[in-house]
């Protein structure tokens, strides 16, 4: 199986799903012990990006002049991607409760949708409809009903906020490389994001508190570092590295669908190790979460078998033309030439 086809860049999707599904269950122990989220943030971004970095180096080859055509797409990984939509999320739990803070987050979807909607005035076929219909009722039932509640408007802003932070995620993600490998986007990335979370908490502006004392893992004591590194190694840097690649292969709209898949993961790793009980409901759910990736992958598909069907009489393909920056500019052209891909053809 190519990685570069979308067979291929599901299954990596899916290995981000499951990787990122992890961090749940190995940050809970963590900030019972005492960690501050913004510390266990800044942390895990930290060494995950130090983990990834030889192998950014090795793959970069010596090419720094793509490390600095891509220093936008790193900024806003690290900054957006991966400092801004910790933060907001946090933010959020402080007033409204978590399964409320997921479920807005996990909207991020249903906004790329919505923006390609109102950029290019087209409607998104039914199929991504109906995919976002079912991921939406999914998303509840795995989350809880119990999250649609009457809560406080400024954690829900916060929570949109992640979402929309989440949403960029995958559209930096997914931006041309030019010859940047995705795992040198996920290592600077996340070495740009832990840095500036690590500045905010060690100049006070957030609560930064770390504990190193034992904790509980498995119904056993284990040494602090152990978590850390579990969630540094699989939670985040394969996960960065495997979303990023599955974003390039699939597209924004599609790899943030398989996304989804996250809270199912989740709900798992949780019955695994912390011995959280699955319920019929949830179950039911991931079966719409799935529901939903189908549709909207089932659409892509089709996309992408008219695009090898033969021009019509007269017509003539474009040869593209790569810029030769990788400024604002430049992303405000690929977001437009994006947004019409992501619709697709009415």
């Amino acid at each position: 199986m190519k990685l570069e086809t979308i067979p291929g860049g599901l299954s990596i999707a899916v290995v981000a799903a499951i990787s990122f599904g992890t961090s749940g269950a190995l940050v809970k122990p963590m900030l019972e012990a005492g960690w501050s989220p913004t510390a266990a943030v800044t942390a895990r971004a930290l060494t995950a990006g130090l983990v990834l970095l030889p192998f950014a180096l090795f793959s970069l080859r010596g090419r720094w002049a793509a490390l600095w055509l891509g220093r936008w797409r790193v900024l806003g990984m690290g900054i957006v991607g991966v400092a801004c939509t910790q933060l907001a999320y946090f933010a959020a739990l402080q007033t409204i409760p978590v399964s409320t803070a997921l479920l807005i987050e996990f909207l991020a979807p249903l906004i790329l949708v919505g923006f390609v909607w109102v950029t290019t005035k087209r409607m998104p076929r039914r199929a991504v409809l109906l995919g976002s219909a079912l991921a939406v009722a999914g998303l509840v039932l795995v989350i809880g009903p119990g999250a649609i509640r009457a809560v406080d408007p400024v954690g829900v802003l916060f929570a949109f906020g992640a979402a929309i932070a989440c949403a960029v995620f995958f559209v930096v993600a997914a931006r041309p490389a030019r010859g940047l490998p995705p795992i040198a986007l996920a290592a600077f990335g996340l070495l740009v994001g832990g840095a500036a979370l690590g500045l905010l908490g060690v100049t006070g502006l957030l609560p930064f508190t770390a504990s190193f004392a034992d904790l509980a893992l498995l119904g056993a004591e284990t040494p602090w570092w152990v978590p850390l590194l579990a969630l540094a190694l699989i939670s985040t840097a394969i996960a960065y590295a495997a979303g990023i690649t599955a974003a390039g292969v699939l597209g924004s709209r599609l790899a943030s669908f398989v996304g989804l898949l996250e809270v199912i993961f989740a709900s798992l790793f949780a019955w695994l190790l912390l011995g959280e009980l699955i319920t019929p409901l949830q179950l039911l759910g991931g079966l719409l979460i799935l529901g939903g990736i189908a549709a909207v992958g089932e659409e892509r598909v089709e996309l992408a078998a008219e695009s090898l069907l033969p021009d019509e009489p007269g017509q003539h393909p474009v040869e593209p033309h790569e810029p030769m920056n990788d400024g604002p500019a430049a992303a405000s052209g690929e977001a437009t030439a994006a947004a019409s891909a992501l619709i697709g053809r009415p």
